[in-house]
């Protein structure tokens, strides 16, 4: 009996459905389950965190080893975000269902070879089963909106800039600070650049926040880089080629752009801390400088034992930063509801624990229509 883990995708997104209050949910398989990423990352652990449970060890994963394993062709949609100046940003997405097509081929490649390779059938128990990293959630456009009024993207032509995602899922906030970066070095100076993309699972990060990126940078190129034409479907249809060609074009703009993206799966703990220290890119290793931290969470607090775990991950990856760079600046911008209803998890619970441990907590935003969100930022005293 193996450990792997499968996701449903009942439910809605954020664009059918803004006004959900819950948090995310367990639900029933709908779909087969990728098994090759999570098997590997630990027997016995659940693709959701549950206190008690056995939790998914962090794991720092190769951005090419992601890639090889997407499909030759992504059918994506755009996004639109309207911005607090009255401008509008869009930001691709993978498609639900080109997910779940994916993972059903996945899933036949396994039974086919079950005979071969025992415990890979379809009497695998399915331990843990989660649909929240596939979806956009409320408090990430909040947090994108605060991003856009707070002027982060001329930053990134001031100083060497690293930003990390805690809870990434489709990583909205990130894809956002990337094409911000993206138009600004055609202009601007080319500063190092990290981007921190972390999930607890990591099937989700190369399912939908590798590809995310690769559409990003793709619809931003769209018609200055010649690989790209013929790459998007003709007739109005938003799919993508994922040629061999269009892949290195894509890894090629990071590395000419002076972008980093590092992948971390596994649960918040201080190994997790450790290991995004010991992984970060060498522009920004010990010492670097002045380096500006950036750490973003949406919906990561939406239970007592979540909003523990991620508030000492939080602490100490601020401290963390202090450390490497003394004189740089590290802040802190989390979006969440005001409350979960049936959980226990609350933004107000979260900046008194934040308080607590002796950061300074600013409330950025509030949303008073629908579910009660807000927007805060932490910083050490």
């Amino acid at each position: 009996m193996t450990g792997q883990f499968s996701f449903s995708f009942a439910g809605d997104d954020i664009e059918d459905d803004g006004q959900s209050g819950a948090a995310p949910e367990l639900a029933p398989s709908e779909v087969p389950s990728s098994t090759s990423t999570t098997t590997a990352a630990g027997a016995g652990a659940s693709a959701f965190p549950v206190q008690g449970k056995p939790l998914l060890p962090p794991i720092c994963h190769d951005i090419d080893d992601m890639i090889s394993r997407l499909p030759s062709k992504i059918a994506y949609g755009l996004m639109s975000m309207d911005l607090d100046d009255g401008s509008t940003i869009q930001v691709p997405r993978r498609e639900l269902w080109d997910v779940r097509v994916q993972l059903m081929a996945e899933e036949e490649e396994n039974s086919s070879a079950s005979e071969t390779a025992p415990g890979l059938g379809e009497h695998d128990v399915k331990t843990g089963i989660y649909e929240g990293g596939f979806k956009s959630w409320e408090s990430s456009v909040d947090l994108v909106k605060v991003l856009a009024s707070e002027n982060t993207a001329p930053i990134f032509s001031r100083s060497p800039c690293l930003s990390i995602e805690l809870g990434c899922g489709t990583a909205l906030p990130s894809l956002a600070l990337f094409q911000w970066a993206l138009a600004g070095r055609q202009s601007g100076a080319r500063l190092p650049l990290v981007l921190a993309l972390a999930d607890y699972n990591p099937s989700v990060l190369y399912l939908v926040t590798v590809p995310n990126f690769i559409l990003a940078w793709a619809l931003q190129q769209r018609g200055e880089n010649p690989v790209l034409d013929g790459a998007f479907s003709p007739d109005g249809e938003m799919e993508l080629d994922l040629t061999s060609e269009v892949l290195q074009a894509f890894k090629d703009s990071l590395l000419s752009n002076q972008i980093s993206l590092l992948f971390l799966s596994g649960a918040w703990s201080p190994e997790f801390v450790q290991l995004l220290s010991n992984s970060m890119p060498s522009p920004l290793a010990d010492g670097a400088g002045e380096v500006y931290t950036l750490v973003m969470g949406a919906e990561t607090i939406y239970s007592p034992f979540a909003l523990e775990s991620f508030a000492t991950t939080l602490l100490a990856i601020l401290e963390q930063e202090r450390r490497s760079h003394p004189r740089g600046q590290s802040t802190a911008i989390i979006a969440a509801k005001r409350l979960y209803f049936g959980v226990g998890g609350s933004l107000d619970d979260f900046v008194d624990r934040m308080k607590t441990l002796g950061t300074n907590v600013e409330t950025l935003r509030e949303e008073t229509q629908g579910v009660r969100r807000g927007v805060i930022s932490c910083r050490l005293s």
